[in-house]
């Protein structure tokens, strides 16, 4: 395992933006169930049969995602040992995210706690593992504070970089144009299939694991479910296995619309600069 092949899979994986990659772990994705939906993205029903579905449930779930452009929410992320978890408040022009890859059993894991309030941005960064001992850069990189980013340097990273024009850290509404089977399974719940060739924007699937997919890309499974007032709280993924990759299960949840507060500015006296190697972590 080596620092470069790392950022590339954290570029994957990141909210941040994270598909969140497996690369800096031994294990394998956890499979989960597949929908069957009945019903063609326009609420008839499908040539398996199956009774319609009442109302439309593709523009239920497309409405669902628009209260998240307000930039006012909580999300989380988590996928092939994999997870973010954070926080968007727009009307302050600040974010808050932490990132974890890789666990107990990997050779190198890392963990970011980012932090944007615009045009600032900072991230305190953790390398373990037994790799990390090896890196001759680690001394430059765990310096237990945070490293104050050259914005010049991080635009268009979705690893380091945040843009408040696009708030949706996973991109949901990208992945829900992309819907082509949907059908009810209850209340503010819904199943079907999403062609994620249509996706690549999306920060919870990169390029590469879309074209790895192949055919399978055009209808993978996701689950979806809607709150009472009718935002998107939960959509997940089934990526079947494709090449030497496993099945994975890509979970992304919404919470505290309109709720979210301000993220804080780290204490002057934890900031530095970020080192020349910071950036060559990332790019």
């Amino acid at each position: 395992m080596t620092v470069r092949r790392l950022g590339v899979g954290l570029v994957a994986a990141a909210l941040l933006t994270p598909g969140l990659a497996a690369c800096a772990s031994n294990g394998t994705g956890t499979p989960g169930s597949t929908a069957s939906p009945t019903a063609t993205a326009s609420g008839t029903a499908s040539p398996s049969g199956g009774a319609p579905v009442a109302g439309d449930a593709k523009q239920a779930l497309l409405d669902s995602t628009k209260e998240i452009s307000s930039g006012n929410f909580r999300f989380t992320l988590a996928g092939a040992g994999s997870t973010a978890e954070g926080q968007v408040h727009q009307p302050s022009q600040s974010a808050a995210m932490k990132v974890a890859i890789g666990g107990p059993s990997s050779d190198l894991t890392m963990k970011l706690d980012l932090i944007h309030y615009k045009p600032d941005s900072w991230v305190k960064l953790e390398l373990t593992g037994p790799a990390a001992k090896n890196l001759p850069a680690i001394k430059q990189l765990n310096l237990g504070k945070y490293q104050h980013l050259d914005q010049t340097r991080i635009k268009g990273n979705r690893s380091l970089g945040f843009d408040f024009e696009k708030v949706d850290p996973a991109g949901s509404a990208v992945l829900t144009q992309g819907i082509t089977e949907v059908r009810s399974t209850g209340t503010g719940a819904y199943a079907g299939t999403i062609d994620v060739t249509k996706a690549a924007e999306a920060g919870s699937l990169n390029a590469a694991t879309i074209a790895a997919l192949g055919t399978q890309a055009k209808t993978v499974p996701f689950t979806a479910k809607v709150d009472p007032q009718g935002r998107l709280s939960e959509l997940v993924l089934q990526l079947p296995a494709a090449g030497q990759t496993a099945a994975q299960e890509i979970r992304m949840t919404y919470s505290d619309y309109g709720a979210a507060t301000a993220a804080q500015k780290p204490p002057a006296d934890q900031v530095v600069e970020a080192p020349a190697e910071l950036y060559s972590l990332f790019n």
